[in-house]
């Protein structure tokens, strides 16, 4: 719903409201009346108007310019009707017009549509109309028209600032719904494409030959389709002895896997994903339940060490197979960060309102700022693979590590909320 509906609505009641209290007026002053009758015709146009008019300032759509301007018209043929039908010491009093606060309604709906320039326009329109029926600038008139002016004005720049706003937000959902799904096809491609196209440039290094150029086209590629999925300017290629990814001498496991493919070596850790056999229950976007250890026990390995609790842990099937490719995530960074000879242990915690799933190893460890400097160099592991999958389920992924003492990754995701039968 727009921001400016309700106002539509507000507007709506007060012209019923105002054309009550007018009528009042007129019936408690009737004898007062020079021509009683001839402003009993007008207060039973303006009843007429009010009521076949109802819908037609329920909503920006309905409320055109065209009856703007006719309502606007009633309102100034009752102002300056007024002293045909009035006994001019009452007029000369102060008393109210025919419409009575009823104009204002008229004002509000220029303001409402047209913003505050709008709004100016219709209240001086109104404000002569006021002087001409009193017959100059009195000063009671003069400061109930300045007030109807500046509230008019006033509500309709509110009402600009509130389209603004409504745009702005709107852009703002747009960019953030098309981030999203660029960092998950991001992800999908880091986990997939570039560890491919690694691998080969890194195999066909070793090979030579005509490998030797294959690799090098395949190293290309690899940085030509980072550049497209990486926030930011790609940097340059830093040579096959940095492996085109991954600084293997940076002594951390600190890039999420970005160089290795998750077949690099026969002798690393077991911690491919999980094969698609052994994970029946991931659906896309499915909410049905699912036992994370199931996902997680496939890593185990002569390198890699789960502990599991003894009772299933249940999260929805989408959630746990993003929370197992994240692990996935982390020990591909083991595998090519850590060095072939690195241990890792799983501990999977099954907390009362979050699952926690912490890895850790015992490389040689991170050096501090360079999981902040592989971001900046367009790197996705950390950043897409395991930060923005925990993100996207609500949790969050910790980094605990200090050179020569391992690093340990501390995955949380918060339980679903259950729904208590009454």
């Amino acid at each position: 719903m727009s921001v400016e509906q309700p106002l539509w609505h507000a507007l709506t009641a007060y012209r019923v409201l105002t054309l009550v209290y007018a009528l009042c007026l007129f019936v408690y002053s009737f004898d007062d009346y020079d021509r009683p009758f001839g402003a009993a015709a007008y207060m039973a146009v303006l009843t007429v108007w009010t009521a076949l008019t109802f819908r037609m300032v329920s909503s920006a759509e309905r409320c055109t310019r065209r009856f703007l301007t006719g309502d606007l018209a009633v309102a100034i043929t009752g102002i300056l009707l007024t002293p045909l039908v009035d006994n001019h010491d009452r007029i000369v009093e102060g008393t109210p017009t025919l419409p009575s606060i009823w104009t204002a309604g008229a004002v509000l709906g220029f303001a409402i549509k047209g913003g505050w320039r709008w709004a100016a326009w219709a209240s001086s329109v109104v404000c002569a109309a006021n002087i001409i029926e009193r017959g100059g600038f009195a000063q009671d008139t003069v400061h109930m028209l300045m007030l109807v002016w500046v509230a008019s004005v006033a509500i309709g720049y509110v009402v600009e600032v509130a389209r603004a706003s409504e745009r702005t937000l709107a852009r703002a959902l747009r960019i953030e719904a098309a981030t999203r799904e660029r960092e998950r096809l991001a992800r999908d491609i880091h986990d997939s494409v570039l560890q491919v196209l690694a691998m080969v440039q890194r195999r066909g290094a070793a090979i030579g030959g005509e490998a030797a150029e294959l690799g090098r086209m395949a190293g290309e590629q690899e940085i030509a389709l980072r550049s497209l999925v990486a926030t930011g300017l790609i940097t340059p290629p830093r040579g096959a002895a940095d492996d085109r990814i991954d600084g293997d001498g940076d002594g951390g496991h600190s890039e999420g896997g970005d160089g290795g493919d998750g077949t690099d070596d026969a002798t690393a850790p077991a911690s491919s994903p999980a094969p698609a056999d052994a994970r029946p229950c991931l659906p896309e976007d499915s909410a049905d339940p699912c036992d994370l250890r199931a996902l997680l026990a496939p890593h185990a390995g002569s390198q890699v060490t789960f502990s599991e609790p003894g009772a299933p842990v249940i999260l929805p099937a989408a959630a746990a197979g993003e929370l197992a490719a994240a692990v996935g995530a982390a020990l591909d960074n083991v595998r090519v960060h850590a060095g072939e000879g690195a241990r890792a242990w799983i501990l999977l915690e099954d907390e009362p309102a979050a699952v926690m799933v912490t890895v850790r190893d015992d490389g040689p460890g991170i050096p501090d700022g360079r999981l902040a400097d592989a971001e900046r160099e367009g790197r996705l592991g950390v950043a897409l693979s395991i930060r923005g999958r925990l993100r996207d389920l609500g949790g969050t992924a910790e980094w605990i590590s200090a050179p020569g003492q391992g690093t340990e990754v501390e995955l949380t995701v918060p339980k679903p909320a259950v729904k208590t039968k009454r």
